[in-house]
C-alpha cells in the first residue's frame, strides 16, 4: 500500500539522518546517500551468496517507485521553491547576464561536447551507442541539479557572486536541459519531425512561459499574503503556491521547475520583505528548511537505492568510467567559454572558472530523465552512465568543493588562514597552575 511505502522511506531517511550524525558527520544529504550505497551494496553481495529473499524484497519495494514521476511530478516543487525562497534576489540581479550564459549557452556547449566526446571515446574501445543515444546522454547530464547543489551550498561560506551564479545557473538551466532533451527524444522517434521552428517553440515556451507564470503566480500570493497576519494561512498559501502552482504549469505545458522556482524567489524577496510579520518570516523559514531537509533525505536515499535496479554490466561499466571524466571536462568548457567572453566587459572573483566547474553536481533530475528514455539497444548503457556521473558528482566533488573554494579563491583562502590563526593564538579556558 501507498501509507506503508511512504512509511518505509520516511522511517529508513530518519534512521540513515540519524546514523550518519551520530558516526559519520558528513553533510546531510551526503551522509544519508553513502549509508543507502553500502546498504544497497550490502543487500547485493547477500544476494550473490544466496539469501534472496531481501533483494528480492528491497527491488519489489523499488518497482512500485516511478522515480521520474515522483521527482519531477511531485518532490520538485517543494524542494526548487524552498531553493528559490532562500535566494537573494539583489546577488542573482548581479549575475544575470553571467547565469543567463551559463543556463544557455553553457548546457548546449557540455551537450555538444558530452554527445561528441562520448560517441568518439566509446568508438575507439569497440563499444557502440548510437550517436542520438550519445547526445541524449549529453542532454541529460549537461544541467546542474538545483536539489545537489543547493544542499551542498547551505554547508558551506562561498563569495556572494559565486554563490549567486552557481546557485542561479542550477535553479534555471535544467528548463533548458529539458527542452534540448526532448527534442532529442523527438528526433530519436522521428527525425524528421523536429525541425528549427519547433526547437525554437519548446524553448520559447518552456523558459519564458514558465518564468512569466511564475511571476503571475507567485505576484497572486504575494497580494493574499499582503492582505492577512495569520503565520499558519500565510505558511499554507506558500504551500499551495508551489504544489498548485507546479502542477498547474506542467498542465499549460511551461517549465514547472522554472516557473517554481520564480515563484519562489519573488515570495523569499518582496513577499518576505513587505507582505510578512516577522513572526511570519520565522514560521515560514523553519518550514520551508523542514520540507527541504526531509525531502532530501528521501530523494538521496532512493538514488542510493537505485544501486540494485540499474543494468550494471562490463560494457555499461566501461562506458561509466569514461562518462565521469568526459562529463567533468565539458562542464570545464561549458562554464569557461561563457565566463572568458563576460570577462572582456566586467571582472569576475579569481578561481570562478574552477570553482564553478567542480559545483556543477548532478543528482536525481538526471537520473529521473535517464529512466524515462525508452526502450532501446543504449537505454541501459545511458543508466549506468547516468548514475555514475551522479555519485561522483554527489560523493566526490561534494565532498571537496570547500577544499577546492580554498585552493583556489584567494579572498576565501586569506579569510580561512586569518580565522586559523586567530583560533590558534586565543588563549586558553583552563586556569589554575601548571604543574608538572
Amino acid at each position: 500500500m501507498l501509507f506503508d511505502l511512504i512509511a518505509l522511506l520516511i522511517t529508513l531517511a530518519a534512521l540513515f539522518s540519524y546514523v550518519n550524525a551520530r558516526h559519520f558527520n558528513l553533510p546531510s544529504t551526503i551522509g544519508v546517500l553513502v549509508i543507502a550505497l553500502l546498504l544497497s551494496i550490502a543487500v547485493s553481495v547477500l544476494g550473490e551468496l544466496g539469501v534472496q529473499v531481501v533483494r528480492t524484497s528491497a527491488v519489489s519495494m523499488l518497482s512500485r517507485i516511478d522515480f521520474n514521476q515522483l521527482l519531477l511530478h511531485g518532490l520538485l516543487a517543494y524542494l526548487l521553491f524552498a531553493g528559490g525562497l532562500n535566494l537573494k534576489i539583489r546577488q542573482l540581479s548581479n549575475e544575470k547576464i553571467a547565469v543567463a550564459l551559463l543556463s544557455t549557452l553553457g548546457v548546449v556547449i557540455s551537450t555538444a561536447v558530452v554527445g561528441a566526446g562520448l560517441w568518439l571515446l566509446l568508438g575507439l574501445v569497440g563499444l557502440q551507442i548510437s550517436l542520438i543515444g550519445a547526445f541524449l546522454f549529453g542532454a541529460l547530464i549537461s544541467p546542474t541539479d538545483p536539489v545537489s547543489v543547493l544542499a551542498i551550498l547551505r554547508t558551506l561560506t562561498v563569495p556572494p557572486a559565486i554563490e549567486a551564479q552557481i546557485a542561479g545557473e542550477s535553479l534555471f538551466n535544467d528548463g533548458i536541459g529539458a527542452v534540448v532533451f526532448m527534442v532529442l527524444l523527438g528526433v530519436a522517434a522521428s527525425p524528421t519531425s523536429v525541425g528549427a521552428f519547433e526547437v525554437a517553440r519548446l524553448l520559447a515556451t518552456e523558459a519564458f512561459g514558465g518564468i512569466a507564470f511564475g511571476l503571475i503566480a507567485g505576484f497572486l500570493t504575494y497580494l493574499l499574503l499582503a492582505r492577512i497576519d495569520d503565520y499558519k494561512i500565510e505558511i499554507l498559501l506558500t504551500l499551495a503556491l508551489a504544489t498548485g502552482g507546479y502542477a498547474l504549469a506542467d498542465w499549460l505545458g511551461v517549465s514547472a521547475p522554472i516557473a517554481v522556482a520564480v515563484a519562489g524567489l519573488l515570495i523569499g524577496n518582496e513577499g518576505r520583505a513587505s507582505a510578512m510579520s516577522e513572526t511570519t518570516r520565522t514560521h515560514i523559514d523553519i518550514f520551508w528548511e523542514l520540507v527541504d531537509e526531509i525531502l532530501n533525505a528521501i530523494l538521496f536515499l532512493l538514488i542510493g537505492a537505485q544501486l540494485l535496479v540499474i543494468p550494471l554490466g562490463k560494457s555499461n561499466l566501461i562506458a561509466a568510467l569514461m562518462a565521469v571524466p568526459l562529463t567533468l571536462f565539458a562542464r570545464f568548457i561549458s562554464v569557461a567559454l561563457p565566463i572568458s567572453m563576460l570577462r572582456l566587459f566586467r571582472r569576475f572573483e579569481r578561481g570562478t572558472i574552477p570553482v564553478l566547474t567542480w559545483c556543477g553536481l548532478r543528482g536525481g533530475i538526471s537520473v529521473a530523465l535517464a529512466l524515462s528514455v525508452p526502450q532501446s539497444d543504449y537505454r541501459g548503457a545511458i543508466i549506468v552512465m547516468t548514475y555514475a556521473v551522479v555519485i561522483f558528482s554527489i560523493i566526490v566533488q561534494g565532498l571537496t568543493i570547500r577544499a577546492v573554494i580554498l585552493r583556489t579563491v584567494p579572498a576565501m583562502k586569506r579569510e580561512h588562514q586569518r580565522t586559523e590563526t586567530a583560533e590558534a593564538t586565543e588563549p586558553s579556558d583552563a586556569g589554575g597552575v601548571q604543574t608538572s
